[in-house]
C-alpha cells in the first residue's frame, strides 16, 4: 500500500494512547512511524487491558502498522544513535510530562539544531506552558477538567464520564492535524517548527456549543441524558425490543411526526408546536413519546419513520460490528498479530479516490525492528550486537541479556 503520507518519517516516542492514537492515524494514511519502546517493554503491552493470543488488546489496536525499536533512551550510545537518525526523519513525536525530553537530551530546541527541517509534535495533560503544564494527567482527568463530565449523564444524577477515552484520542486527533499542518506550512518556508497539543485544550475545542451558549447566555449547561440540549425529539427512545435514536423533526414535520407515531392529539398542542416549546416543555412530552415507541418494534419504527425523520438503532458494539453498512465501508479489518493469530480493529475513517489508507498491519513484536533502527543510524552488526548483548536495546521482550541489562533491571524495579 501506499498511502497519501508516504515517504513521511516519524520517530515516535509516545506511550500510553494519546500520543500513539495521533501516531496511529499517521500510519494509517502510509507514514513510516518507528516506534520507540523501553528496553523494559513498554507497559501498554502488558496493561490490564484483555490478553488475546498473549497480545495486548489495548496496545495492538493504537499500534498497528508501526515499527518498534526497544531501547534504554538514557544511554550515551542510544542518545548518539538517535541524534544520527534525527536528520533522516521529517517527525519526531512525544506525549512525556513535559521537561522529560529535555533530561533525555531530546527537546526540541536541541533535535531542530539537528534538523531545521523536523516537525516536533508534543502531546500532553496540559501543554507545554501555563501553570498547570508540569501536572501529569490521564483521559479522565481531562474530562473532569474540561466540563465534558458534566455535561454527561441524567439529570439529577452524578456526573458521568464518557464511554470511551476521548480525552486521550481528542489530543490524538489534534496532534496529527498538527502535525500535517505543519508539514504543509515546511513546503512553503522550509523549516519545521514544535506543535504543542494539550488534552484539556482539546477537549475545550470539542465543547465548542457548550461555550457559546454558556457566554452567550449566562446558563451554565449540564447533563441532559440521551437527548440534545437544544432540539427536541432529539434523542433515544425505547421500542418494543430495543432503543433507538431520533432526530430531524422539524417545526413543519412535526404534525406528520405525531401522525406516524399515533400522537395525533398533539399535531396542534401549543405546547409542542415549535422546537423552543418542545425543549422547555420536555418533561411534559416525554412520557408520551416512550408511551408511543414502546407498542412497536426498533424494526418497525426504522420503517415506519425513515421518511419523516433522521432514525436509526441504538447499537451495542457487537450489533454495529455486524451492521451491514459498516461492513461494506470496511470499517472492521483483521490484522495479524505477532504471535501468529489475528485480531479485528476498527479501521480508518479516511477513503481516497486515488491513495488507499488503513493499517499498514497489526502492532509489532516488541524490538522487531530495533536492528532496522540502529542500522538506519549507521551502527554495524557488531556494533548493533554490543548494544543488545549489554542491554540499551532490545530485540524482543526478553532480551535483558548482559550484566548491564541486569542491572537496569533491577534498577527499574527498586523505584516502581
Amino acid at each position: 500500500m501506499t498511502g497519501p503520507l508516504a515517504g513521511i518519517k516519524v520517530l515516535d516516542f509516545t506511550w500510553a494512547l494519546a500520543g500513539p492514537f495521533g501516531t496511529m492515524i499517521l500510519a494509517d494514511l502510509g507514514a513510516d512511524v518507528w516506534k520507540i519502546e523501553t528496553v523494559f517493554q513498554n507497559e501498554m503491552r502488558r496493561g490490564g487491558a484483555p490478553y488475546v493470543h498473549d497480545v495486548s488488546t489495548y496496545f495492538f489496536s493504537a499500534n498497528r502498522g508501526k515499527k518498534s525499536a526497544m531501547l534504554d533512551l538514557k544511554s550515551p550510545e542510544v542518545r548518539e544513535a538517535i541524534y544520527r537518525l534525527v536528520p533522516q526523519v521529517d517527525v519526531v513525536t512525544e506525549n512525556f510530562q513535559p521537561g522529560t525530553m529535555k533530561k533525555l537530551g531530546f527537546d526540541y530546541e536541541t533535535l531542530r539544531e539537528l534538523n531545521p527541517r523536523l516537525v516536533y509534535a508534543s502531546t500532553s495533560g496540559f501543554g507545554q506552558t501555563g501553570p498547570y503544564s508540569e501536572r501529569g494527567a490521564v483521559d479522565i482527568i481531562a474530562q473532569g477538567m474540561s466540563g465534558v463530565m458534566s455535561l454527561t449523564g441524567h439529570v439529577g444524577g452524578p456526573p458521568a464520564r464518557a464511554g470511551y477515552s476521548i480525552g486521550d484520542m481528542g489530543a490524538g486527533v489534534f496532534t496529527t492535524i498538527g502535525v500535517l499542518a505543519a508539514l504543509q506550512e515546511r513546503q512553503v518556508s522550509g523549516e519545521g517548527q514544535h506543535v504543542d497539543v494539550a488534552m484539556l485544550d482539546a477537549q475545550i475545542t470539542f465543547l465548542e456549543n457548550a461555550i457559546v451558549r454558556y457566554t452567550s447566555t449566562g446558563n451554565v449547561p449540564g447533563p441532559v441524558g440521551f437527548r440534545h440540549p437544544i432540539g427536541t425529539p432529539h434523542q433515544a427512545v425505547p421500542a418494543k425490543d430495543g432503543w433507538l435514536v431520533i432526530a430531524g423533526v422539524r417545526d413543519h414535520t412535526w404534525a406528520l411526526f405525531c401522525a406516524r407515531v399515533g400522537l395525533d392529539e398533539l399535531a396542534f398542542d401549543e405546547r409542542f408546536l415549535k422546537v423552543v416549546d418542545r425543549t422547555k416543555n420536555y418533561a411534559d412530552l416525554e412520557p408520551l413519546l416512550f408511551e408511543a415507541f414502546r407498542k412497536r418494534s426498533v424494526a418497525e419504527w426504522l420503517e415506519e419513520l425513515a421518511e419523516v425523520c433522521w432514525v436509526g438503532p441504538l447499537n451495542t458494539i457487537d450489533k454495529m460490528i455486524e451492521d451491514p453498512h459498516v461492513q461494506s465501508r470496511d470499517m472492521i479489518r483483521e490484522l495479524p498479530t505477532w504471535t501468529g493469530k489475528t485480531l479485528r480493529v476498527a479501521n480508518t475513517p479516511f477513503k481516497m479516490s486515488r491513495t488507499p489508507t488503513g493499517p499498514q498491519g497489526g502492532a509489532a513484536r516488541p524490538g522487531e525492528h530495533t536492528a532496522d533502527l540502529l542500522r538506519m543510524a549507521g551502527l554495524d552488526d557488531d556494533a548493533i550486537k554490543g548494544l543488545i548483548e549489554s542491554g540499551v536495546a532490545a530485540d524482543q521482550p526478553s532480551s535483558m541479556a548482559g550484566t548491564r541489562g541486569a542491572l537496569l533491571k533491577a534498577n527499574r524495579a527498586e523505584h516502581q
